[in-house]
C-alpha cells in the first residue's frame, strides 16, 4: 500500500516504513504528523485518485530530526565587467517517518 502527498509545495509517493526528507515543518523529534493532503492511495489493484484530495485518506508520520540540506554555492559572473558575487544557501529539512497510512 502507498500513497501520494503534497508538503511543502512538492508531492512525495510513500509507503508505511519510509523515511523521507520534506520541507521545513515545525515540531521536535518524536512528534506526529498527519498529512490531509493525500492526492493518491494505491493498495494493491485498487487505486484511488482524489479531486484534488482524496476524502477521509490520511498518512501518520513521526518526525525523526531537524536537519539542513547540503550547500548550495550561487556564483554569478559578468565577463569583463569586474563584477562577481558569491553566496551560499542551505535549505532547513524535516527527516520524518511514515507509520501509516489511513485510507
Amino acid at each position: 500500500m502507498y500513497a501520494v502527498i503534497k508538503t511543502g509545495g512538492k508531492q512525495y509517493r510513500v509507503a508505511a516504513g519510509d523515511k523521507i526528507q520534506i520541507e521545513k515543518l515545525e515540531g521536535a523529534p518524536g512528534d506526529t504528523l498527519n498529512f490531509t493532503e493525500v492526492l493518491m492511495v494505491a493498495n494493491g489493484e485498487a487505486v484511488n485518485i482524489g479531486a484534488p484530495h482524496v476524502a477521509g485518506a490520511i498518512v501518520v508520520a513521526e518526525i525523526a530530526s531537524q536537519d539542513r540540506g547540503p550547500r548550495v554555492i550561487i556564483f554569478k559572473k559578468r565577463r569583463r565587467k569586474h563584477y562577481r558575487r558569491r553566496n551560499g544557501h542551505r535549505q532547513d529539512l524535516t527527516s520524518v517517518t511514515i507509520r501509516e497510512i489511513r485510507a
